[in-house]
């Protein structure tokens, strides 16, 4: 069952703690509508996340017409069709990986039923030459607030993921979308009333990740 979305506005006040603890990827969207006033609020709080030397160069693209998505589904189906051969190996003998896998498929299989998908874009493009820190200060103008935009939507009871997958050829992706050239597409966020429930997330010990002053020294694995 979907989600009730009887409301054009959540309201929004679920704790943040929670949110964070019970976000998870949600592929398995429904076909129904989500309000034009709610898409918009989410991306009021997904554009309130640090920016830059404050230079909010980002771009959002809302996605509902048929034709747009069906473009965007098949530059997601091209894809996968490639990276699920790898995807497939894993998820023998791992079942958090087939669920995974499964799931990936049912979002590719399904991609024109979403209701809504935001194409969240940046001003120029990435350095083709030249450190891995200018990359990570091109994308990471962007990413901050997409995960808002994720946690907004978990807030309001939709069910939402990041995926690259539409974008694998930035030149096509730029073609369906209308984007002149000195706009990146960088990262796509189908949006809808998920078909299951939210819960909580498995991650591993952040006891066993945390490393002090140090790469290799873990004192707080001893904290219990």
């Amino acid at each position: 069952m979907g989600a009730d979305n009887t409301a054009t506005e959540p309201a929004l006040t679920m704790p943040l703690v929670e949110a964070m603890e019970t976000q998870r990827a949600i592929r398995r969207l429904t076909s129904d509508p989500v309000d034009d006033e709610l898409v918009l609020r989410l991306l009021e709080l997904a554009v309130k996340a640090p920016s830059g030397s404050n230079g909010q160069t980002w771009e959002w693209v809302v996605v509902r017409d048929p034709e747009v998505k069906h473009q965007l589904a098949r530059l997601n189906r091209q894809a996968w069709s490639v990276y699920k051969r790898t995807r497939a190996r894993k998820a023998r003998g791992d079942a958090s990986a087939a669920r995974i896998h499964a799931a990936v498929q049912w979002q590719a299989d399904h991609f024109e039923e979403v209701p809504v998908v935001i194409v969240a874009c940046l001003h120029g493009r990435p350095p083709l030459f030249g450190s891995p820190l200018q990359g990570a200060s091109f994308y990471g103008s962007i990413f901050p607030a997409v995960q808002n935009l994720l946690l907004a939507a978990r807030a309001a009871g939709l069910g939402a993921t990041l995926t690259t997958l539409p974008l694998w050829s930035v030149t096509l992706a730029r073609r369906t979308l209308g984007l002149p050239g000195r706009i990146t597409p960088v990262a796509a966020i189908p949006l809808g009333w998920p078909q299951g429930r939210y819960g909580p997330t498995t991650r591993r010990p952040v006891r066993d990740l945390v490393h002090l002053d140090r790469y290799g020294h873990r004192p707080f694995r001893e904290i219990r």
